[in-house]
This record gives C-alpha cells, structure tokens and sequence, in this order.
C-alpha cells in the first residue's frame, strides 16, 4: 500500500534509513556492548555528558538502525522496570546465518524464546529476549511463496502487497 504522502526527504546528513526504532534500558552503555556482541550490532554515535553517562546512542546492522538510551523520562522505560512487558517487539531481517546468529546470541546470553523455525510466509525466524526484556525477532527468508500458498498454509487472508514467487 502507498503512502498518502510520499514526499522527498530533505538530504539527511547522518544518512539515517527512514524508519527505525529506540530502545529504553536501565543501563544503555552496557546494553551497547551486549548488542554489538550477541546480536552483531555496531555502534555508530554514542554522545555522553559531562560525567559520562550515555544520553544517546545509535547502532547498525545492515541497512537498519536503532537507537538506544535510557529511562530518561517517565515515558521512556526498559521492560525491566515493566515486569518484563514490551509495547514492541523489533523485528531484524537478516541477508543468511540465522542458525549461526541465534548460536551467537545464546552464547552471550540471549535467551531464545522461539527456536528457529520455518513460517508460512517462506522466512525461517527465531526470538530472543535480551537481558533487560525486549523482544527480538530475527529472520531470513528461505523461499518464495505466493500469495496462494500462504493462505492455504495458514488459513488466513493475505490483503495488501505480496511478493510474487
């Protein structure tokens, strides 16, 4: 479906995708290390203040960003102080290896809530808690499915674009 107002960007001068999402954690600066090192983000702005405690934060993972900073308004919260809810979960589409990225996040203390498996839509999509709560999806897709197919393998009705096979 088409956006009803398309519109050009102005040229963004950090080179920003045009969507992306913030997380909230208790700790950032350690969530930072943790998310390069489980999930294979890297970090690409950290901006701190005078007594070095991260106000902001940006990582990359292929062509995608998040951002990443702290409870630092009372609308801003990790799952960890929300008895482990999430209003969001963060879905990460990855090129190939999502069995040796799902190993990865295991080993550094992911804990895999969905084991890799293969989904209707042709993904293969395995979940991840990190250690404050949020919920990750990781996936890549294995095959091409039509439209057809999908329903019949799901028993629902698929409206809206669908990629052909």
């Amino acid at each position: 479906m088409k956006s009803e107002h398309p519109g050009k960007r102005p040229e963004d001068p950090f080179h920003r995708p045009t969507l992306s999402t913030a997380v909230f954690y208790r700790d950032p600066a350690r969530m930072l290390d943790w998310l390069g090192r489980a999930f294979g983000f890297r970090l690409i702005l950290r901006i701190t203040d005078q007594e070095g405690n991260l106000r902001h934060a940006a990582m990359a993972l292929g062509e995608g960003e998040i951002m990443v900073g702290s409870e630092w308004d009372t609308w801003t919260a990790s799952p960890a102080s929300t008895s482990g809810r999430n209003t969001q979960s963060i879905h990460v589409l990855l090129g190939s290896g999502l069995e040796a990225h799902c190993a990865s996040a295991r080993a550094r203390g992911a804990r895999i809530l969905q084991e890799p498996t293969d989904e209707f839509w042709g993904d293969r999509v395995y979940r991840a808690l990190d250690p404050e709560g949020h919920v990750w999806t990781f996936a890549e897709n294995i095959r091409r499915v039509s439209r057809e197919e999908a329903e019949r393998a799901s028993g629902l009705r698929i409206e809206g674009s669908w990629p052909e096979p």
